[in-house]
């Protein structure tokens, strides 16, 4: 049973980072991404900038749900067997 706890820990780990190293490139290219859209049309960059920091309130929250996911089955894990 200590092996399954292990993988729990592991699994946990993994989530949590791969999560966020994908919010970290996902909101590095979108902040180029407007950088680019806001020289190129500068009248445009009020709207630009509101939907940008709208993306990143969302990109953020997928990563703490997943955190959020991986504290839960770190804490209560529920592939351990009630015995």
């Amino acid at each position: 049973m200590e092996h399954v706890l292990g993988f729990v820990a592991l699994a946990a780990g993994l989530i949590i980072g791969l999560g966020a190293i994908g919010a970290c490139i996902g909101i590095g290219i979108m902040g180029s991404k407007f950088l680019e859209a806001s020289a190129r049309q500068p009248e445009l960059m009020g709207q630009l900038q509101t939907r940008m920091f709208l993306l990143a309130g969302l990109i953020d929250a997928a990563f703490i749900i997943g955190t959020g996911i991986a504290l839960w089955f770190a804490t209560a894990n529920p592939f351990q067997l009630v015995q």
